[in-house]
């Protein structure tokens, strides 16, 4: 399996220009490193949107979807540091989803990453997810790109934490995330005009109106970086 474990955690947010220098500095020499050090952890990565605006995608890819609920996470999460407690309240918009992973084809890390975020229609997962996994099998060697893989957010059964209530409340959640990864940014955006536009999703079996969003690597840290 590509990703390094089977569960992640998959969030999109907006940062205003007057807060992007420090909110990097902070995620890169802070954040990354206190989330890193936690056990299940083994990878994250931030990017950054593509068309130079506002957005980012953070992912964390985590030994088992069960870190969620590990008691070392919890105590982070109820323990934000000043920086933590000084920068969240600028992530705007935030969705947030707490994922197992059921797809993973190909590397993980590339040059740039689609994500599309969408829900299986009525009685169609089996059929949709048949159909993605055989996308992202094709996308590991298709000239432009690297990798495919699919998540499904399932909330864990914990009380709202205070990092949640420092963002003012429960976060969205994306359903189902489809990430394509490539190092050629015209090939991932041809994706949206073929097999991942909204119309071949649907006939694949989900429901209309996915969100897609390209984005740029911008940093990525495993637990061995941070040691």
């Amino acid at each position: 399996m590509a990703l390094l474990g089977l569960g992640a955690i998959a969030m999109w947010w907006d940062i205003a220009p007057e807060h992007r220098a420090e909110f990097e500095d902070w995620h890169t020499h802070e954040h990354f490193v206190e989330r890193m050090g936690i056990p299940g952890f083994r990878r994250g990565s931030r990017w950054a949107a593509a068309d130079g605006g506002e957005g980012f995608f953070v992912m964390y890819e985590l030994e088992a979807y069960e870190t969620l609920v590990s008691p070392a996470y919890l105590a982070r999460l109820n323990a934000p540091s000043p920086w933590s407690t000084k920068m969240m309240p600028h992530h705007r918009h935030m969705v947030r989803s707490q994922c197992r992973v059921l797809e993973s084809c190909g590397g993980a890390l590339s040059r740039h990453a689609l994500t599309v975020r969408l829900s299986p229609a009525d009685g169609d997962a089996d059929r949709l997810r048949l159909h993605l996994r055989g996308l992202a099998e094709l996308l590991r060697s298709r000239p432009g790109t690297t990798a495919g893989h699919l998540l499904q957010h399932q909330t864990p059964k914990i009380e709202a934490t205070t990092e949640q209530k420092i963002r003012g409340g429960p976060d969205p959640a994306a359903d189902w995330i489809f990430i394509a990864c490539g190092y050629e940014q015209a090939a991932l955006q041809a994706l949206l005009g073929a097999e991942l536009s909204d119309q071949a999703l649907v006939t694949a079996g989900a429901r209309s109106g996915a969100l897609s969003g390209l984005y740029a690597l911008s940093h990525s840290n495993t637990s061995c970086d941070v040691r």
